[in-house]
C-alpha cells in the first residue's frame, strides 16, 4: 500500500506542478495563446472522454454487473454535479480584456488601485475554486494506481493536460493585480497542491485493502467524475478558445492517442502492474 500512495503522490505531482506551468506562460508571455490553451484543453477532454467509458467504466460494467456498475458511474457524475454547483470553477479571463479595463483607468490611480484588489480579489477565488476542484482530481488518481499503474498513468496525463489552463486562470489576474511574477507563480502552484493532498488525504480513508467489488466500483464513479468534468469545463473552453472544428479534432485526436496508449501499456506493463 505504501509504494501505491508514493506512485499516485508522484503522478498527483505531475498534474499539480501543471498550474506552475500555466502560471510560467502567463509570467513569460504575459498573454497566453488562447488558441493553444483551447487544443489542448480538446486534446484533454478526448484523453478523458476515453479514460472515462472505455475503460473506467468498461471495467466497472464488465466487473461488478450492468446495472451495479451504472450505478456507481451515475454516482460520481452527480457528487462531482454537486461540487460544481455550489463552487463553479472560474473561467479564463482573455488577456486583452485585462489590458482594456487597464487603459480604461488610467484616468485616475484611486481607481486603477480599486480595480486592482477586486482583480486580485478574482485571482484569489479562482484559486480556491480550482484547488476544491484538484481535491477529487487527486482521489481519482490515487484510486487509478490501486488499480494498476496504467490507469493512473494515464488519468494524470489527461489531468495535467487540463491544469495548464488553470494556472494560467490564476496567475493571469494575480499577475496584473500585483505586477509580480513570484506572487502569480506562488499562488498558481499552490492550488495545484490540492491535488496530492487529495492522494494523501484519500489514501488514509480507506483501508489498505479493498474488495476487488468495491474498488472497481470506485473506478467506475472515478470514470463518472472525469466525465462530468470533461463535459461540463473542458470542452466549453476547448469550444470557445479553439473553434468548434478544430476542438472536435484535437478531441478524436486526444482518444485515438488514449486508445493507443491503452494498449501499448497493457502490452508493454508487468502483469502485477496492469488490468
Amino acid at each position: 500500500m505504501a509504494s501505491q500512495v508514493l506512485v499516485a503522490l508522484a503522478l498527483s505531482l505531475v498534474g499539480g506542478f501543471s498550474t506552475s506551468l500555466g502560471a510560467l506562460l502567463v509570467i513569460l508571455s504575459g498573454a497566453p495563446n488562447l488558441k493553444m490553451l483551447g487544443l489542448l484543453q480538446g486534446f484533454a477532454a478526448g484523453l478523458m472522454l476515453s479514460i472515462s467509458f472505455l475503460d473506467l467504466a468498461h471495467n466497472a460494467i464488465n466487473s461488478i454487473g450492468f446495472l451495479k456498475g451504472n450505478l456507481w458511474f451515475f454516482a460520481g457524475v452527480i457528487s462531482f454535479a454537486f461540487v460544481t454547483h455550489f463552487v463553479p470553477e472560474p473561467t479564463l479571463a482573455p488577456g486583452s480584456d485585462i489590458k482594456r479595463n487597464k487603459d480604461e483607468d488610467d484616468g485616475g490611480k484611486d481607481v486603477m488601485k480599486k480595480h486592482r484588489r477586486q482583480v486580485l480579489f478574482s485571482g484569489i477565488i479562482t484559486a480556491i475554486g480550482i484547488s476544491l476542484h484538484n481535491f477529487p482530481e487527486g482521489m481519482a488518481v490515487f484510486l487509478g494506481s490501486i488499480k494498476g499503474l496504467r490507469v493512473g498513468l494515464n488519468l494524470a496525463l489527461a489531468i495535467a493536460l487540463h491544469n495548464i489552463p488553470e494556472g494560467v486562470a490564476v496567475a493571469l489576474p494575480v499577475y496584473f493585480a500585483t505586477q509580480s511574477k513570484w506572487q502569480a507563480f506562488k499562488l498558481a502552484t499552490l492550488s495545484g497542491f490540492a491535488e496530492p493532498l487529495g492522494v494523501i488525504i484519500v489514501a488514509y480513508l480507506f483501508p489498505s485493502s479493498l474488495s476487488p467489488e468495491i474498488l472497481e466500483g470506485l473506478l467506475g464513479s472515478v470514470g463518472g467524475v472525469m466525465a462530468f468534468l470533461t463535459l461540463h469545463e473542458m470542452l466549453p473552453l476547448a469550444f470557445d478558445y479553439a473553434g468548434p472544428k478544430h476542438a472536435v479534432k484535437v478531441v478524436f485526436l486526444g482518444m485515438a492517442c488514449m486508445s493507443a496508449s491503452l494498449y501499448f501499456l497493457e502490452m508493454s506493463l508487468p502483469k502485477d502492474l496492469s488490468l
